[in-house]
């Protein structure tokens, strides 16, 4: 029996796909190993074929609570000689079962399947604590593998080439979703969840990648390998993105060692980047939003309700042919909610990515932004007028602290400059501080409340907690007559900032 989490112990895949719409969702120990188990469920639909035929039908078919019964049927009547097993030795879930002759001499302990627990990835580094011998429960080794083959990050494997399978399998590439944000439409249940994020098929579905070696014929070891192209949904969202195996105790309740090197690297085109949004780069040029440590994910929401709202208002008819689109085929309501009411569709749009310094995984982030269909434009406008909002606001703190430095230090080195400004800066605690605002104003503009009143009341929450914030960095200035300056030129800076002409009409008590 396969396990996903606490909560669904008891239940094996067939009736996980049998009760989807009775289950709320899939559970993890990190956004990360989440969206994994979401990828798994959404390669078994697409390798049993339980997808729409169109994206006509696809709008019905996210309704259709029994449209993925065919999963569990599916999964039932597979051949006796089909294994889905973790430890198969031939065959095992997931895995590689090449790396066998070689586990119990080269295998470090089951923390290395964890991201979160690595460390660097450059694992040629000291890295005893891989060696603990702590097991892991099976359930818990399965998740930490979909999310190694997912969200894996590049560096070198710790693992002998030479001793073993070919000198590239050190080569960590990053796996698929290493290095970009990954959106779900989030349902009122799992199946709904499921069924929103599957999409119709043009050509094959693909083949579902059960194990290495039973299938198609992978890449070897000896030499790095172009990316290989995807055959079909099924393979992609199954792709064994690192070479792996797991070995389990006497007992079979936990795996005590495993063994961990470069997986398949795929050839991706924007056809498989169906969720994706773009964001502009400095040199002009767009790719994938991507994971930031100092960039939090809803400083960009406006990307995703721009989407559909593009797709909506497109002449010549919506395609269907992304995340967004689709949404976009949802009929808005004939009548916009009331204030405080709840819109008849509601969705949610998670975002996941993990950010990631050079070989070091640092952290997920993530964060849940409302949809209903016929109210993209008034979110994107909440979105979009919060985000700039936030950011002047950013832009005249770091005025004001740069206007305290010029009088705290009016002979500085310059190379205190950067560290001596950072005493009086006090975006960090302003990013950290406008995330709960913001949620809120998305949540109201749902909720059919008046957008501009709404962005005007967020502005003045946010204002309001930044001139705290600095004036709470002025405080350890000195109790005399410069300090005093600093921190009275410092706090005039702020405000004048914020009565600027071009600062957003928001902030200035206007509707934009």
């Amino acid at each position: 029996m396969l396990t996903f989490d606490d909560r669904l112990v008891d239940l094996s895949l067939v009736e996980l796909f049998h009760d989807a719409d009775e289950l709320r969702s899939v559970e993890g120990g990190t956004p990360g190993e989440k969206v994994a188990v979401i990828e798994f469920l959404l390669a078994l639909c697409y390798a049993s074929g339980a997808y729409p035929e169109s994206a006509v039908q696809w709008p019905a078919w996210v309704d259709q609570k029994d449209a993925l019964r065919p999963v569990a049927e599916w999964l039932a009547r597979r051949p006796e000689d089909e294994v889905w097993d973790l430890f198969h030795p031939t065959e095992p879930l997931g895995q590689n079962a090449l790396l066998a002759p070689f586990i119990d001499e080269h295998g470090a302990g089951p923390a290395q399947l964890v991201i979160e627990r690595v460390g660097d990835y450059n694992q040629f580094f000291d890295h005893h604590h891989l060696e603990h011998p702590r097991p892991l429960l099976v359930a818990q080794a399965f998740r930490a593998m979909l999310t190694q083959h997912v969200y894996g990050p590049a560096g070198r494997a710790r693992i002998s080439g030479k001793e073993t399978l070919g000198a590239t399998i050190t080569n960590l590439a990053a796996a698929r979703l290493g290095t970009r944000i990954r959106v779900l439409a989030l349902g009122a249940s799992l199946g709904e969840t499921l069924r929103l994020n599957l999409a119709p098929v043009s050509g094959s579905a693909g083949q579902l990648n059960r194990t290495w070696t039973v299938g198609k014929e992978r890449r070897g070891f000896t030499s790095k390998p172009s990316g290989r192209p995807v055959t079909g949904p099924a393979d992609l969202h199954s792709c064994l993105g690192r070479s792996v195996l797991l070995r389990p105790t006497p007992s079979g309740e936990h795996v005590d060692r495993v063994l961990l090197g470069a997986g398949e690297l795929l050839a991706l085109t924007k056809e498989h980047l169906q969720d994706a949004v773009y964001s502009q780069k400095a040199d002009g040029t767009s790719k994938p939003l991507w994971a930031s440590a100092t960039r939090a994910v809803w400083r960009e929401a406006h990307a995703l309700y721009a989407a559909v709202a593009e797709a909506r208002s497109e002449e010549g008819g919506n395609d269907g042919g992304t995340l967004y689109r689709r949404l976009a085929l949802f009929p808005p309501e004939d009548v916009a909610p009331e204030p405080g009411q709840q819109p008849a569709r509601r969705i949610d749009l998670w975002t996941v990515g993990l950010v990631a310094k050079q070989t070091t995984a640092i952290a997920w982030v993530d964060g849940t932004f409302p949809f209903a269909p016929g109210l993209e434009a008034r979110l994107h406008l909440a979105s979009y007028r919060g985000s700039a909002v936030a950011e002047f606001v950013a832009g005249a703190l770091y005025k004001a602290a740069y206007a305290a430095w010029t009088v705290a230090y009016p002979n500085p080195k310059p190379t205190d400059k950067n560290s001596q400004i950072a005493r009086f800066d006090a975006r960090g605690q302003h990013w950290a501080a406008t995330r709960e605002p913001f949620d809120l104003l998305m949540e109201e503009t749902t909720l059919g409340e008046d957008v501009h009143a709404s962005l005007r009341e967020f502005a003045v929450t946010v204002a309001t907690a930044a001139r705290r914030f600095l004036a709470e960095c002025l405080d350890p200035l000195p109790r005399n007559s410069q300090g005093a300056k600093a921190r009275a030129v410092a706090l005039r800076r702020f405000d004048d900032e914020l009565a600027l002409p071009k600062a957003p009409a928001e902030i200035r008590g206007e509707t934009s």
